[in-house]
């Protein structure tokens, strides 16, 4: 698949792709009451299964989707249902996601919100699987990808994603910092328009170190990669390595555009804890625009509809459109 050739859609439209995630997870139905809150709105393309839907849709006592749908038939109706944990829901979402990055290479859709995968689902399915940002690296061949979370209160990228916490120092090098700071500040500039972005650096140790007291990492690798980049990015404010404490309570009050976090857990409790439901992951390196929900399938309530909530997935579907309009005026 070669994605990295496209031209950008001159067209003043976005037509969205949005894939259902595990179509036994609450993707069904945050999709159907999106679709429902916009679709005046926004131009959508859904790829998932007709069935799931459906069944969604009469607990929910709206319209299903009808010519906005490619449905595949991957599910076996007989022993589907809905909350459930299994290899089926997971190997369908990863061939709603291969269908999306096909409708992509061939120019029919301009960007892509994914609804929640079970990682557990997938791997059950025989593939292994970490997330939908590596996925999309293996698939597109854009290696240096920058996963990029935020609520309507706070901006977060993130330097490492998802791997467990005690190998972060193991892998935090200073490459890798050089690469995610650099990566945030084109994606400010050109996803968001900010033209001198202002950005706080997250430390890894309790107080940043105490200037190595507690850790060498500040010293080692976060100190000499701000040093060069201060001086090779004039058009960018980059402020720390602070402690993270006091890096997000700065950015809480406005005093910066974006904080690095060095590890998952770093960005996704203030996150959770100031505004869940405005919630959003943002793929940056892509030669289209990605995002999807901060949260996952939610398979306890999958069988409930009604008490599904929409509004991270809402808000991801308006920042993929505004920002694949800002990519294009960029």
């Amino acid at each position: 698949m070669n994605l990295k050739n496209n031209p950008t859609l001159k067209s003043s439209k976005v037509k969205v792709g949005l894939t259902i995630g595990d179509p036994a997870g609450i993707g069904p139905a945050i999709a159907l009451k999106a679709f429902q809150a916009l679709k005046n709105k926004v131009d959508f393309i859904v790829i998932g299964n007709a069935f799931a839907l459906a069944k969604q849709a009469k607990e929910l006592r709206i319209k299903t989707i009808s010519k906005e749908l490619i449905s595949l038939d991957n599910i076996e109706k007989r022993n589907f249902a809905f909350g459930r944990l299994n290899a089926q829901g997971g190997a369908a979402s990863l061939q709603y996601l291969d269908k999306a990055l096909y409708l992509l290479d061939k120019n029919l859709i301009d960007c892509l919100v994914t609804c929640p995968i079970s990682k557990e689902a997938i791997n059950l399915a025989g593939s292994k699987f970490s997330g939908h940002t590596e996925y999309l690296a293996e698939k597109t061949g854009f290696r240096n990808l920058l996963m990029f979370l935020f609520n309507d209160k706070l901006k977060f990228s993130l330097v490492t994603r998802h791997i467990a916490l005690k190998d972060v120092s193991g892998v935090l090098t200073r490459e890798k910092l050089r690469n995610n700071i650099e990566a945030t500040i084109k994606c400010l500039k050109s996803l968001f328009l900010i033209k001198k972005p202002k950005i706080v650096v997250c430390g890894l140790n309790p107080h940043a170190s105490d200037n190595g007291v507690i850790g060498k990492e500040e010293i080692k690798v976060f100190i000499p990669v701000l040093k060069e980049l201060r001086k090779k990015y004039k058009s960018a404010v980059i402020t720390g390595p602070l402690p993270s404490d006091i890096a997000i309570s700065a950015h809480f009050k406005k005093k910066f555009d974006c904080a690095i976090a060095v590890y998952h857990d770093q960005a996704l409790i203030p996150l959770k804890l100031t505004d869940f439901n405005s919630g959003v992951n943002l793929t940056f390196g892509l030669s289209f625009v990605r995002t999807s929900p901060l949260h996952g399938t939610a398979f306890d309530i999958a069988s409930r509809p009604a008490l599904a909530n929409p509004n991270s997935l809402i808000a991801a579907i308006k920042l993929a459109v505004k920002c694949t309009l800002n990519q294009r005026k960029a």
